[in-house]
């Protein structure tokens, strides 16, 4: 292993290559646009292809293209991109097609600002495009996770035959910290680190001919039969769901946040203690599938739940439906504003 300095952002393509991943199409959009720019200058050197599509839009039907050829493949956008995304993503997760997408999330709705925000949970967690489907989505909280969690997404989104999503708010793209890399990162003329090929790959080969890569289906039996098959996965997805706790016994409040928040919220949690409050603290590392196990493991009977978030309070709603919303409060921050520790200690101690 060998230590680096990187944004965020950087290790996102590091996670990629070290996945093994041969393509890159996206637009640049801050932000996200390091990964862009990295892909560019990397992806070539290490046997890989990077090309700028001339729209979101375009990045995702190029994306859904690779993973019906059984390439792997990614993509990186932002809010407003993301939003663009949404159709192409809905037919890869209906035509069970492997893929990464990394959003660095920004202010919004709309244009926003570039400044931090976590309000593309609803997109990412419940599926923005037209249909019923999830998509798995892991929440790194730090720099070293950009890369861990991009390396596993390569592995998710192959194994499960699903498009996966790094839900990453914009300080942690941004933000700069020193990393464990492997010594080499591989070439990329196969999948390194990924134990399983996409089964229904099209290739050109005499073997594949026939497949079809498509999200329709005319009739409405077989279409159901379809949505059968991909809840049927999603079910077996529960195995993905992971959080990181840290446990008080005895705990009469519970603390839960991602991401930033999450850095922020558990130093808040660490010198509340030395006050002497009973508190425990989870972050989620997937949002979806929630995990839902960890949280009712911690939960007394008297146990209140603060949830941390840069939004008007999205996951505060699966948590309510896991725990109840008597027990439930949050503490929110949003516009590209982020809490303080001050401000969330101040919240613990009264």
């Amino acid at each position: 292993m060998r230590r680096a300095f990187l944004k965020g952002n950087d290790a996102v393509i590091c996670g990629a290559l070290s996945a093994g991943c041969r393509a890159f199409f996206g637009y640049p959009i801050t932000p996200a646009s390091e990964i862009a720019h990295d892909a560019m200058r990397y992806f070539p050197e290490a046997g890989a292809h990077a090309l700028q599509a001339e729209s979101e839009i375009a990045a995702i039907n190029m994306l859904y293209g690779a993973g019906a050829s059984g390439v792997p493949a990614m993509t990186a956008t932002s809010g407003p991109g993301f939003s663009l995304m949404q159709e192409g993503i809905s037919y890869m997760a209906a035509a069970r097609l492997p893929g990464v997408i990394v959003d660095v999330m920004r202010s919004g709705p709309g244009l926003g600002n570039i400044g931090p925000e976590q309000g593309d949970y609803f997109q990412a967690v419940y599926g923005g495009g037209h249909g019923h489907y999830h998509t798995p989505v892991l929440a790194p909280a730090s720099v070293q996770e950009m890369f861990e969690m991009t390396r596993d997404a390569f592995r998710i989104a192959f194994e499960y035959a699903t498009p996966v999503i790094v839900l990453a708010d914009a300080f942690v793209g941004q933000m700069m910290e020193s990393i464990d890399l492997p010594d080499d990162l591989p070439d990329a003329s196969e999948i390194a680190s990924i134990g399983a090929r996409f089964e229904n790959a099209i290739t050109g080969e005499p073997a594949t001919m026939g497949r079809i890569a498509s999200s329709l289906e005319l009739t409405p039996s077989k279409c159901h039969e379809k949505n059968d098959i991909r809840w049927t996965s999603y079910e077996r997805m529960a195995d993905i769901a992971r959080a990181e706790i840290d446990e008080t016994p005895d705990a009469d409040l519970i603390v839960v946040a991602y991401g930033i928040c999450a850095r922020i919220a558990h130093d808040a949690v660490c010198r509340a203690r030395t006050h002497g409050k009973r508190i425990s603290f989870m972050r989620p590392q997937t949002l979806w599938p929630w995990p839902k196990s960890e949280l009712r493991r911690l939960i007394t009977p008297n146990a209140r739940i603060l949830v941390i978030e840069c939004n008007r309070g999205m996951m505060t709603l699966d948590i309510e439906r896991i725990a109840g919303e008597d027990r439930v409060s949050g503490l929110y921050t949003d516009g590209g504003l982020i809490p303080e520790s001050s401000e969330i200690l101040a919240h613990l101690v009264a």
